[in-house]
């Protein structure tokens, strides 16, 4: 029977592979189609860089420029007549003409024109800001420039920011007008990420620290030159905008955001949340369809946990043993760089097994930083970003210790500053592709790398594996709570209950995180549903190429793909299945 099935497989893997040559054989002779495909994403990318400001760098990647785009209504409506355009034109292309890349990159460039196009149709620039977040945080620098140039762009960025603000409000005040607005429950306490900016001294804002931090190589006249400049934009621009939004914030917004909850009963609400989720997963699914898979995942990642609370020798219910873990002293750092240190050596040890699951390795390097003092006690418990992964270490008894490596694999390595250097380096997408983010895709990534932990050895003790578990539960728990809100009219009370009682997550963290689900319906849903899709694709592959799939392959091939809607990652994994389990040009897999 063995020979059998190894005869019977060998014969699939040969015609798969001569399917794929067909295949390769067909993009080679890539025609007209491609060329006008490829002609239309370079229009698109060009206007992108135009309209936005950017300033593209030699590597493929871009900074802002002088400017702020502008945000008011005619400007969006404007970008969106646009992308109906570029769509039109998209859709005159004959599709079935194309070679495989570009398919994928049509793909892309449809879902990329139809996210604006669809904003646009619902106004959601009348809604900025969320509780996760906003248009007023991160304009300030976190480090020096190293060019003359850059301080240049920098200080006209921040002339730039009062007109900016005041057309964010405006959209902000017309939203509030039709009930379009963020629930006022989660706004509570959101005012103190613009405390910070409110300073009586340039030298006391956030924005000085760029000038406080410039390089000793510049001339004495630059220096002085730019720092009066600075000084100027921040206490005559900056600093009262600030204070200007705050009042508003306070006095205006709170007291007029909806008390509603759900994104459903909001104008037109329904709609608006079948597209917020069509938008974040990139599936056309229904809010009843992912409940039930939210429920069934939830069952079947606490038959995990109570398997480690079998081997730890507990005998209560896991929100027992999730209280005990949550409130055990030795889970708790003593200090920031306590807690930056565990997630600094889980790094270390993960670069010690990267060989082992990926071919190609990129070169460039990323830091650990703190979350930024100002908006720390409302954010997430970290962030991962292309220079460096952020570690949130306010409120250290909210941030316990055995959900680090977790957190650090998802945000730093082989998670999102990994997949976004891996991305950057691998160097295949067209320049419109390089700044997109879908996030089914990219947090379906991030998920799963903390599954992949188990495999590389990084958790090493009961607590850090539970604390795994927790946070895989955490994201299917989203699946549930995220619609149980928005579709079925759950109270906060019972989205914190259903979460704080299966996850081993702090208080804080509950908290913090179903009203970032409030405020930001759809979101919360790509992670899950994006890790379900990677996991069950490696599954299949797994069984299609049985002795000749490799791990390593099958991560490149998925991670150079780069950020696709989810039903265009199934199909790059079958064709890595069609063509035999190649790996990526180029790289040796010996």
């Amino acid at each position: 029977m063995k020979s059998t099935l190894l005869l019977a497989a060998a014969l699939s893997l040969s015609a798969t592979t001569a399917a794929a040559q067909d295949a390769a054989a067909q993009d080679a002779a890539a025609g007209p189609a491609d060329e006008a495909l490829q002609a239309l994403y370079d229009e698109y990318w060009n206007w992108q860089v135009r309209e936005y400001g950017w300033i593209e760098n030699a590597d493929g990647s871009t900074d802002q420029g002088p400017t702020i785009a502008p945000a008011t209504p005619a400007a969006q409506q404007a970008r969106a007549a646009q992308a109906v355009e570029f769509r039109r034109r998209l859709g005159a292309i004959d599709l079935a003409a194309l070679s495989s890349p570009e398919k994928t990159n049509a793909a892309v460039l449809r879902a990329a024109l139809t996210e604006t196009i669809e904003d646009a149709k619902f106004a959601e620039w009348e809604m900025p800001f969320d509780s996760d977040s906003n248009f007023w945080s991160y304009w300030d620098a976190p480090t020096g420039y190293q060019t003359v140039t850059e301080y240049e762009h920098y200080i006209a960025r921040l002339r730039a920011l009062p007109r900016h603000f005041d057309e964010q409000i405006a959209n902000a005040r017309a939203g509030l007008k039709r009930g379009f607005s963020v629930p006022r429950v989660t706004l509570a306490g959101r005012d103190g990420s613009l405390a910070a900016y409110t300073v009586d001294e340039p030298e006391k804002s956030p924005f000085w620290r760029a000038f406080a931090d410039m390089p000793a190589r510049f001339s004495d006249a630059d220096k002085a030159r730019l720092r009066a400049d600075g000084r100027a934009a921040i206490a005559q621009g900056v600093t009262p905008s600030y204070a200007e939004l705050l009042t508003f914030l306070r006095d205006e917004y709170a007291p007029k955001a909806r008390t509603t909850l759900a994104a459903e009963a909001m104008p037109d609400g329904k709609a608006y949340y079948q597209q917020q989720i069509r938008q974040y997963t990139t599936l056309d699914l229904k809010p009843a369809e992912i409940h039930r898979t939210g429920l069934a995942e939830v069952a079947r990642i606490e038959g995990e946990m109570r398997k480690i609370m079998a081997e730890v020798g507990f005998t209560g219910t896991i929100a027992q043993f999730t209280e005990k873990l949550r409130t055990d002293p030795a889970q708790v750092a003593a200090t920031p760089d306590e807690l930056m240190g565990v997630s600094a050596y889980v790094v270390k040890r993960v670069d010690g097994k990267l060989a082992d699951y990926f071919g190609f390795l990129p070169r460039r390097r990323f830091t650990i930083r703190p979350v930024a003092d100002a908006i720390a006690p409302f954010y997430t418990a970290g962030r991962g970003g292309l220079d460096a992964c952020q570690m949130n270490t306010y409120n250290l008894a909210s941030r316990p210790l055995y959900n680090i490596p977790a957190l650090t694999l998802h945000e730093c390595a082989p998670g999102h500053s990994f997949q976004m250097a891996f991305q950057q380096e691998q160097g295949e997408q067209p320049k419109f592709r390089r700044n997109l983010y879908f996030s089914g895709m990219g947090e379906g990534w991030g998920l799963y790398t903390e599954f992949l932990g188990e495999e590389m050895g990084i958790y090493r003790t009961p607590e850090e594996r539970f604390g795994r578990l927790s946070y895989e539960m955490w994201r299917a728990a989203r699946l549930v709570i995220d619609t149980g809100i928005h579709h079925d009219g759950w109270t906060r009370d019972r989205a914190i209950a259903y979460l704080a009682d299966r996850t081993a997550l702090s208080r804080h963290e509950v908290e913090t995180e179903v009203d970032r689900y409030i405020s930001w319906p759809g979101q919360a849903l790509a992670y899950k549903l994006g890790e379900m899709t990677i996991r069950r694709m490696r599954t299949k592959a797994e069984g299609a190429l049985g002795a000749a799939f490799d791990i390593r392959k099958f991560h490149d091939v998925v991670l150079a793909l780069g950020s696709v809607p989810l039903p265009e990652l199934e199909a790059r994994i079958d064709a890595f299945i069609a063509d035999g389990g190649q790996g990526l040009p180029g790289v040796t897999y010996d």
